[in-house]
């Protein structure tokens, strides 16, 4: 029952008995009693007892429905700090830990600096006068194989990341969906950041895959450079004086002789 059906219905059912007093009034000149054994019906009390319960009905509704709005307040607030039933941390996680092992797997220069620098002085530096020719060769070799295996390093991150791509496609699909499907702010907050933690894991990609495209540039250029030192070398002890021809004998045939 509603209150505004409860209220017509009280006001009614006075006006039914105001309009019973009215008639009756004309005939009495004091406050109509019946007698009905020990009972005394009273019309004006009656009309008073009614418009009070009316009252105190339409209190009690009003009460009943503060009481739902509360209830409904507390579902709500339930369900915004409900937590998001889907986490893709373990997938990000994977694919980070997958494209820093194809970093860590670099060949013969890592990606460290206290390495690099030391391989840069020993292979890279002014080629040393004193050095053999053969000494001279087996440095020219090793810095092409170091460029050789950069150019293979970049090239592997380069498929480790194109490989992450169907990966992060599926988990960016189930985020959406979760964000679109959640209950409250709390689950459509915590979708939010796990989009964001995906973005970061594809700005992580980006950053290995410049990364060995950088080491791999400048292993390049670190070699042309060093061999452009070592050519120059090579022609100054080309064209130094020094002995000179010395003839000797030569046989062309075996005649026995």
């Amino acid at each position: 029952m509603t209150t505004q059906s409860s209220t017509l219905r009280a006001a009614l059912l006075a006006a039914t008995v105001l309009s019973i007093t009215g008639a009756l009034s004309p005939m009495v000149t004091s406050p109509a009693k019946a007698f009905f054994g020990r009972i005394v019906y009273d019309p004006t009390n009656y009309v008073q007892n009614v418009l009070t319960a009316a009252r105190t009905l339409e209190q009690i509704n009003n009460q009943i429905k503060s009481l739902q709005n509360e209830a409904q307040m507390l579902i709500n607030q339930a369900r915004d700090l409900a937590s998001l039933p889907y986490s893709s941390l373990q997938q990000l996680q994977q694919s980070v830990q997958k494209t820093q092992a194809l970093l860590s797997q670099a060949q013969n220069i890592a990606f460290d600096v206290q390495q690099i620098d030391q391989i840069f002085e020993q292979k890279y530096g002014s080629v040393s006068l004193s050095a053999s020719d053969q000494e001279l060769i087996a440095d020219a070799r090793t810095r092409w194989q170091n460029t050789v295996g950069g150019l293979q390093d970049a090239m592997r991150v380069q498929a480790g990341v194109v490989e992450n791509i169907e990966t992060n496609r599926a988990q960016m699909s189930a985020l959406i969906g979760q964000s679109q499907n959640a209950a409250g702010a709390l689950q459509a907050t915590q979708a939010g950041n796990q989009l964001l933690a995906l973005q970061a894991q594809q700005l992580a990609d980006l950053t290995a895959v410049i990364a060995a495209n950088g080491r791999a540039q400048a292993l390049t250029e670190a070699e042309r450079t060093a061999a452009a030192e070592q050519g120059r070398e090579q022609r100054r002890r080309f064209l130094t004086p020094g002995s000179g021809y010395q003839p000797g004998n030569a046989r062309m045939f075996n005649n026995g002789n």
